[in-house]
C-alpha cells in the first residue's frame, strides 16, 4: 500500500464511500468516516462556501466522540466551475485543514498549490491514461481510475488493463471507481495493484445517505441490467436506472445518440425543462453501477461497512487457501 500512514493506519476498509451529487450529505459522511471509512461529498451539494463551511463543522462535530480512529473526510471538487466559486470552497477546505482531496471533472492545476500549501493530499479523478498522466503533471499525488460501470458519470476503459497500465507508469496512491460491489471486489482491487476502493451506489442506499426512499427501494429492487448507458441528462457517458427514467415519463429508446452538455443542461437541469415542469436529472432520474446487484437492503452505514469488513476479511481467507493449494499441487491452482 502507497497510502501514507496519517491514512491508512485510521481506515477499517481501504475504501472511499464515493463522492455522489445529491446524496452525499454531513450524516452520510460522518457515518462513514466512524466506521472507518473515507467520506467523501462533492463540495457543490453544500450549494455555497457559507454552508460547505458549516458542513465540515458538522462532520467534525459527529466524530468526536467516536471509538477508535476516524477516518478522514474528503471533500470532492468538481473543476469546470466558476473560478469564483471553486476558489471560494478551496478557501474553506484550507481553513478547515482538509486532509484528503479529489479533484474530478478537469484538471487539478488549479486547486493543488493552495492544498498542498495547507498540507493537504490531492487525488485526480480520470478516465484515461491521458488524462492520468496530465493530472500527474500537474501535480497530483494520487489517481481515482474511473472505469466502466461505474454510477452516474462513468469511465469506459476495463477495469484489469485500466489499472495495470497506470500501474506501469505511476507507483503512487490508486483508487479504483466502478462496479465494486462488496467486500471481495475491494479485495480483488487491492490485489490488482490498488490502494483503495471507492464505493457508491451500497452507500446511496442507506438511511444516512440524502436518497429519497423512492430511490432506495428502486436499488434494491434493481440489478445491472436495468443500468443504462446514456449521454441524454449531462452530456457526458452516464450510467442511469432505466426504471428511474421510464417512471419519469421517457422512452430509454429514445435517449440515444450524442448530447452536448449544454443541450443535457437546458432538458433535465434545474434552470431548464424543469422551470416548466419537466423532469430533473438526480432529482427525478436517478443514477446507479453496475453494483447494484449486490444492493439486496436499506442498511444503515455501520452495518454496511461491518458486512464489507467480513466479506473482505473472508476474500482474503479464500485467496490464502487458494494460494496453499497451489503450493500442494506443486505451483498450480487447484480447480
Amino acid at each position: 500500500m502507497t497510502l501514507p500512514v496519517f491514512l491508512s493506519s485510521r481506515l477499517k476498509l481501504p475504501l472511499i464511500a464515493a463522492p455522489m451529487l445529491r446524496v452525499s450529505g454531513p450524516d452520510l459522511v460522518a457515518a462513514a468516516c466512524r466506521s472507518g471509512v473515507i467520506g467523501a461529498f462533492p463540495t457543490v451539494n453544500a450549494r455555497s462556501a457559507e454552508e460547505l463551511d458549516v458542513w465540515l463543522a458538522q462532520v467534525a462535530q459527529r466524530c468526536q466522540d467516536a471509538e477508535g480512529p476516524v477516518a478522514p473526510v474528503c471533500p470532492n471538487l468538481i473543476m469546470r466551475r466558476d473560478p469564483q466559486m471553486l476558489a471560494g470552497d478551496v478557501a474553506v477546505l484550507v481553513r478547515h485543514r482538509v486532509e484528503l482531496v479529489i479533484a474530478s471533472v478537469g484538471s487539478p492545476a488549479a486547486v493543488v498549490g493552495p492544498l498542498h500549501d495547507a498540507g493537504c493530499m490531492v487525488l485526480a479523478d480520470v478516465a484515461t491514461l491521458r488524462h492520468a498522466e496530465k493530472a500527474l503533471q500537474a501535480g497530483a499525488d494520487g489517481l481515482v481510475l474511473l472505469t466502466a460501470g461505474a454510477g452516474g458519470q462513468t469511465g469506459w476503459l476495463n477495469t484489469l488493463s485500466f489499472v495495470r497500465a497506470v500501474r506501469r507508469m505511476f507507483d503512487g496512491p490508486l483508487v479504483l471507481s466502478g462496479g465494486i460491489s462488496d467486500g471481495a471486489a475491494l479485495w480483488a482491487a487491492r490485489v490488482l495493484g490498488c490502494d483503495l476502493g471507492c464505493m457508491g451506489t451500497k452507500f446511496i442506499a442507506t438511511p444516512e445517505s440524502m436518497a429519497s426512499d423512492g430511490y432506495r427501494r428502486m436499488l434494491v429492487d434493481s440489478t445491472l441490467d436495468d443500468v443504462m448507458l446514456t449521454q441524454a441528462f449531462t452530456g457526458l457517458d452516464t450510467n442511469m436506472l432505466r426504471p428511474s427514467v421510464e417512471a419519469a415519463g421517457l422512452d430509454p429508446k429514445s435517449l440515444s445518440g450524442p448530447v452536448t452538455p449544454e443541450r443535457a443542461r437546458e432538458l433535465f437541469s434545474e434552470k431548464g425543462k424543469a422551470a416548466r415542469g419537466g423532469q430533473r436529472r438526480w432529482v427525478d432520474i436517478w443514477s446507479a453501477g453496475h453494483s447494484v446487484s449486490g444492493v439486496d437492503a436499506v442498511t444503515d452505514v455501520a452495518t454496511l461497512v461491518g458486512e464489507l469488513a467480513q466479506q473482505y476479511a473472508q476474500a482474503q481467507r479464500d485467496t490464502a487457501a487458494m494460494l496453499g493449494s497451489a503450493e500442494v499441487a506443486g505451483g498450480r491452482l487447484a480447480a
